[in-house]
């Protein structure tokens, strides 16, 4: 067993303890801070997130906090999705990319006013980005980390779990809308989100000093409906096509060649960061795509720490980006970021560190 050595550089979340208590096993670090990955029965939360509701831990998913005159327009800058129609009380799935159009970072942006807006970020310092793009434009803004943890419930009984928490007032929110709410005046924002196809919730805690009476308060109201704790770390995602951007993406990798172009709004300014670029690898046409590949063998076999190449006809075409054993499928199934030439449906080689398997392309999602 690997002990986490503390230290000031990593964080723990306010739900560190109560999913310690719950037997958290493994984990990852996601942007600074101990993102657990597993309780020690990964099959079991495989079905738990399939059949029942799941509870995460995803307080390493941060915050960036936009207030001032200035925030609407600084978010607009940010992300190459329009935002002139995102109204006050709703998310959208808003990609970042840099001036070449490489993907950055991919947050779910909430709006609470003109004035206010959370960027909800996945593994990247987007806060320093943010404040560089602020202060290059004087933009009147002040950009913050504020004191907020999603804990996430997920599955196909959790609209279940949360209205017997927040009242049926939450089967109304659609996807990415949320509210603000108490819970045995515990502040939160509530919102229907999380990184899974099966549907759930996100609760953001605004206090980071009640994790653990958050925790509890959703375990107990999920015991009749099978909850257990789980992580974003299961085949499901794999499975539905969900892209992890820095895991199925380098520093090169833009928002077309990871199916993420219908969150690219074309029309926007060129002041926007990195659509002037995004317009011109449009024009050109991408070079690569991602598809979904399939091993042969029945014997789960992950991915380690590197991406493996993949070949056709003997030449490497790119590489499989990540890979898991699907429970529902049998196989080992993973993402392939390769070159156009290759297509669904072509036999290729993918060489793994144990041995060259062969596989075959296919169009995502899985299931």
């Amino acid at each position: 067993m690997v002990a986490i050595h503390p230290t000031a550089r990593l964080r723990p979340s306010p739900f560190y303890d109560s999913a310690l208590a719950a037997g958290m096993t493994t984990t990852s670090i996601y942007n600074r801070m101990i993102l657990p990955t597993s309780y020690g029965d990964p099959e079991a939360e495989y079905w738990r997130i399939i059949n029942d509701c799941s509870m995460w831990d995803v307080g390493a998913e941060r915050q960036v906090q936009i207030e001032g005159k200035d925030a609407l327009k600084l978010a607009q800058l940010l992300t190459v999705r329009n935002l002139s129609t995102c109204a006050e009380g709703q998310g959208k799935y808003s990609p970042i990319c840099n001036h070449e159009g490489s993907l950055l970072n991919d947050p779910i942006i909430l709006k609470f006013s003109d004035e206010l807006l959370w960027f909800s970020i996945a593994d990247s310092d987007i806060w320093y980005w943010a404040r560089a793009i602020a202060a290059e434009r004087s933009l009147r803004v002040s950009i913050t980390e504020p004191d907020v943890s999603p804990l996430a419930v997920q599955g196909p009984k959790a609209e279940a779990v949360v209205a017997h928490l927040m009242g049926d007032w939450v089967k109304d929110l659609k996807y990415f809308w949320f509210k603000e709410a108490e819970l045995n005046g515990i502040p939160l924002v509530v919102q229907r989100s999380g990184w899974s196809k099966q549907g759930g919730f996100e609760l953001y805690l605004r206090d980071g000093n009640r994790g653990a009476e958050l925790w509890d308060l959703v375990a107990e109201a999920g015991k009749p409906h099978g909850i257990g704790p789980g992580a974003p770390a299961t085949p499901e995602r794999v499975e539905s096509g969900l892209v992890s951007v820095g895991g199925d993406t380098d520093h090169y990798t833009n928002p077309f060649e990871v199916r993420l172009g219908r969150y690219v709004d074309l029309e926007l300014s060129n002041d926007v960061v990195g659509i002037d670029a995004l317009k011109q690898l449009h024009a050109d046409g991408i070079k690569r795509h991602q598809l979904g590949v399939v091993l042969e063998g029945d014997v789960p076999d992950p991915m380690g720490f590197r991406w493996e190449t993949i070949e056709l006809n003997g030449e490497p075409v790119g590489s499989m980006t990540v890979c898991v054993f699907s429970p529902r499928l049998k196989k080992n199934i993973g993402f392939a970021l390769v070159d156009r030439s290759a297509e669904a449906g072509m036999d290729v080689i993918v060489r793994r560190p144990t041995a060259d398997v062969p596989g075959k392309l296919q169009e995502l999602p899985f299931l």
